[in-house]
């Protein structure tokens, strides 16, 4: 079953050939699409859409070789709709990327009006909408990311104690770090839980968490809240922590693809 690592320091590995055909394609799409304001095919690189930035996110790019090129499309008040493509080869086991739209921490914090952190224990709904559409061949998932931290306004310097991940969709036998628990009936859909360990290094990790629906679906719309109640039900995880942030994007193992975000919401009540 593949395992992932977690967001690695970005290190510039896409040169000469490679870059060239993903900004070539970066502007094809531009061209394709008259609505669209920015792409960026740059490693790390961040596009502003309101409370949210979508970030071309590619921690695992050393485990393989290829691209991902990231767009916006368009942005109505806190609604979005956005993409990426990509193309990747390597280790089968390995998460090469995960470009996604980010609301709150990441390391650090590059947007207000996030209404983050906010403390489990206050029980405020997290509500959230995602309609996309999938295009792709390989290993890869689209999922939601969520981060938690002990202290109520971590910056850079300080790493999450918790993380859970939220898997709508997958293909090509991508699996989530950890062991199977148990499955559980939440958000309108069956999801198997998994519970594990990221070590990410130099005496650093965090607990993590993945919910992975039994059945694929590209429409989902749901509380957020009961997910991260449900671990704190179970004991796993304490009511005291902050959720820090919410990310919503795709981790692609090997293959290539695009993904369409018709569609995102996401706020805290």
């Amino acid at each position: 079953m593949p395992l992932k690592r977690r967001k690695a320091p970005f290190r510039r590995l896409i040169t000469g050939i490679v870059a060239a055909f993903c900004i070539a394609l970066a502007s094809t799409l531009v061209v394709a699409s008259p609505a669209q304001a920015a792409s960026t095919c740059d490693k790390g690189a961040t596009i502003a859409m309101g409370k949210y930035y979508v970030t071309n996110n590619l921690w695992g790019n050393g485990s393989g070789t290829g691209w991902q090129c990231t767009w916006n499309n368009w942005q109505s008040g806190d609604t979005i709709g956005w993409g990426t493509s990509w193309e990747w080869s390597g280790q089968a086991y390995s998460v090469k990327s995960f470009s996604s739209s980010v609301l709150g921490w990441h390391w650090g914090w590059q947007r207000p009006g996030t209404e983050l952190p906010v403390r489990l224990s206050d029980n405020r709904s997290v509500p959230t909408t995602w309609n996309y559409s999938v295009n792709a061949s390989g290993t890869m998932n689209v999922a939601y990311d969520l981060w938690l931290h002990p202290q109520s306004n971590p910056d850079w310097s300080n790493n999450p104690t918790d993380e859970i991940m939220i898997w709508p969709y997958r293909i090509g036998g991508a699996g989530p770090a950890g062991t199977y628990q148990t499955t559980v009936n939440l958000g309108g859909g069956t999801w198997d839980l998994y519970r594990g360990w990221i070590d990410a290094g130099n005496g650093v990790g965090w607990n993590v968490f993945s919910f992975i629906r039994t059945s694929n679906t590209t429409s989902v719309n749901f509380d957020l809240r009961d997910f991260t109640n449900n671990l704190v039900n179970r004991g796993w995880m304490s009511n005291s922590k902050y959720l820090t942030s919410v990310q919503a994007g795709t981790e692609v193992f090997t293959g290539s693809g695009q993904l369409n975000t018709n569609s995102y919401w996401v706020d805290v009540r």
